[in-house]
Order: structure tokens, then sequence, then C-alpha cells
């Protein structure tokens, strides 16, 4: 096992990610299939580290959203099924063939420079359609030359045209609903006796829990496996993944009157004791806390001080007398004894959830918690 070379790591806990994947298969049943989104490294927690977990408890394909994060799971996850979900550019599309993976495609062009592919190479490449349903990101806009394109893909002979999908803007119900309507408006028009998509599918991690009616015959949940919520229905429990921590780097006594960190931001107003923290925002932790965060230590607050630097921040343990150097410190916790959950700190930062967890930096080491115990290092700069 690689050493842990840095006070300041995230805590990935595997049977949480477990234990979430089988509570989504209980939630949608077996008769759906699971796209589980591993772009952007897992939402932060390890695409490559989380995927067997992931496919083991329910998951049926790895979704990403570039070619790279497709050619990094393949590289160590051989058989699973992975789709592309974003834009590929023409000039990278062999990769595709000759890895097995699925690419979203939204223009014949494409579709007939992966079909020359396939007869280069004698295989028939997976592609699953994008349809734009009011998103107006990625897709073939709704009308009826698009689904006379789509028509021309389905005759290319070395294109298996596995699925259609599109994606919520989340505006609202009744906007959730023309999305949905004009998506099977398309599949209507274009399934027939001889066409048929394997999957059709538009729900996230919140439609697919919160719309049954939506969720067709596959979501595309991510956000929720790794136990981030942001959905309605209380009824449904999930556990964080993640646990972002570190330890006391220094303990320093200061006077009334002395100043702390860039600016002389914050000014002791009595006799302080402050510790000094091996994170900051190179870490991906939120500048704008500044004041208005806290870290948990032996389960009391400690509120940040001062401006948060690049790689370090100081926060005021003059409370916690029993702090010493060396002491763990809960940076994001679950929310329970007095730690800050993801969910909170992405409210304090004015940000969401995804954001806050994608935003933790590579230099992050990963430290990942199977069957309780430490599994597996990573530090992804060695």
């Amino acid at each position: 096992m690689e050493p842990l070379l840095r006070d300041s790591y995230v805590e990935i806990n595997l049977d949480n990610i477990a234990y979430n994947m089988q509570q989504i298969r209980r939630k949608i049943g077996d008769n759906v299939a699971i796209a589980a989104v591993v772009k952007a490294n897992a939402y932060g927690h390890g695409a490559v580290e989380t995927a067997q977990t992931i496919m083991e408890n329910g998951g049926d394909y790895l979704a990403v959203a570039t070619l790279t994060e497709a050619l990094e799971l393949r590289k160590h996850h051989k058989k699973y099924k992975i789709l592309i979900m974003g834009y590929t550019p023409d000039e990278y599309l062999e990769h595709i063939v000759n890895n097995d993976i699925t690419q979203t495609i939204f223009s014949l062009k494409q579709a007939n420079i992966l079909n020359e592919l396939g007869i280069k190479y004698n295989k028939k490449t997976s592609v699953q359609i994008k349809y734009d349903t009011g998103f107006n990101r990625l897709g073939y806009k709704d009308c009826q030359e698009s689904i006379d394109e789509i028509n021309e893909i389905f005759e290319l002979k070395n294109l298996e045209v596995e699925g259609i999908f599109s994606h919520f803007a989340l505006a609202g119900k009744e906007e959730d609903d023309i999305q949905y309507n004009k998506l099977m408006n398309a599949v209507k028009k274009l399934e027939s006796d001889v066409i048929r998509f394997k999957y059709v599918h538009i729900c996230d991690s919140i439609a697919g829990v919160d719309y049954p009616e939506y969720r067709l015959n596959m979501i595309r949940p991510g956000a929720i496996i790794y136990g981030l919520r942001s959905y309605d229905d209380d009824s449904f429990v999930l556990k964080q993944a993640m646990t972002f921590k570190t330890r006391i780097f220094q303990i320093k006594t200061l006077s009334a009157g002395e100043r702390v960190g860039y600016d002389y931001a914050w000014k002791a107003t009595k006799n302080s004791i402050i510790a000094t923290l091996p994170f900051g925002y190179a870490d991906g932790y939120p500048r704008n806390l500044r004041d208005k965060g806290f870290v948990t230590i032996h389960g009391k607050k400690a509120p940040i001080i001062g401006v948060i630097c690049m790689d370090q921040c100081m926060v005021n343990i003059t409370h916690i007398p029993e702090a010493k150097e060396g002491d763990e410190v809960i940076i994001y916790g679950d929310g329970t004894n007095n730690t800050l959950s993801i969910s909170d700190v992405s409210e304090l930062a004015e940000t969401n959830k995804n954001e806050l967890v994608c935003r933790i930096s590579m230099r992050t080491p990963r430290v990942y918690i199977k069957d309780n115990t430490v599994y597996k290092i990573l530090n992804y700069l060695l």
C-alpha cells in the first residue's frame, strides 16, 4: 500500500457507495438500467477506484463526459460498458472504435466517420443519440429534419444505434413534462417494426428519484451515488461517501491586538490560540469561506479566521484547550458531531455540492475505506 505522504486527504468510503448503489437499484427496480455517472473523476471520488464498487452493486454502464475519462477507465477496466455523454472531436473517433466505447453523437457526419472506422477495423461501434428537448446544450434539435437524419444513421451497417437520450433542465414539473413528451414523440416517430432503441433515458439523479414516471428503461445517477442529495424524497436515505480531513500543523498563542494572515484581515480581540492547518484553496477549498466556515476538532467547531491561503489556513481554537499539534481535523464531515456536511459547505460557499467535490485537487490524496478498514491509498502525483 502506498504511504500517505500528506496530512490533508480525502477519505472515500466504498462501503457507503455500495450501499447507495443498492438503494438506487431497490428504488428503481430491476427493469431499469443504471448508467452510473463517474465523470469529473467520479465527482472527485476517483473514477477508477470507485468503478468496481459501482458495477458490483447494480451499475450497468459507466458514464463519462470526455474521451480521456473513458480511456482512463478502459485502461483499468477492460470489460465494463462505457458511455461518453459529451462530444468527441472527429480526429479522435478512432479511439472510440478501438477501445469499444459507446459514443454519443448528434450528427450524420460523425455517424459516417464511425461507420467508416468500423469498416476499416471490422468492428460495429455502439452509439447513442443525444436529442435536445429544450436544454439547448448538445443534441439534435427537436424537429423533423433531425428525425430524418437519425433515420439515415440507422441505415449505417457498422453502427449499432443503442439508445437515445435527453437531459432535463429541471426548471419545474411543467417544463419537465414538456421535455419528456418531446423525447417520447421523437422516439415514437423513429421506432418501427425493425427499429428499436435498447435504451431511452432522460433522468439524472433528481428525476430518477423523484419522478418514477420519467425513468423509462435507464437512468443516469451521479451525485446520489456518492450520497449527495438534491432530490425531494425524504424517505430515500443515502450515505455521504466523502470525508475531508487534515491535522493541526502548528499552534500559536496570540496577544490581544495581534493580527492574522494576508491584509491582517483578522484581529485578536483578546489573548487567543490559533492553529495553522495544511490545506487551502489549491486543494479545492472555497476561498470565500473566510470568516464563515469552520472545521471540527475534538467534536468542537473551530472557525476559520483571516484570508484562506493557497496551501494553508488558520482557525481559532481558543475554546479548545485540549487541541494539540497532530490532532485530527474534519474539514467536510457528514453533518454529525458538529461537522459540516458537503451540503452545508456548499450553502456557505454559495455553490452546489457537485462543484464543491469536483474542486478537490489531484494533490490531495484519496484514502479508500472498504469493510471498515483502509483498502487503498492513492497519491495522484506519484
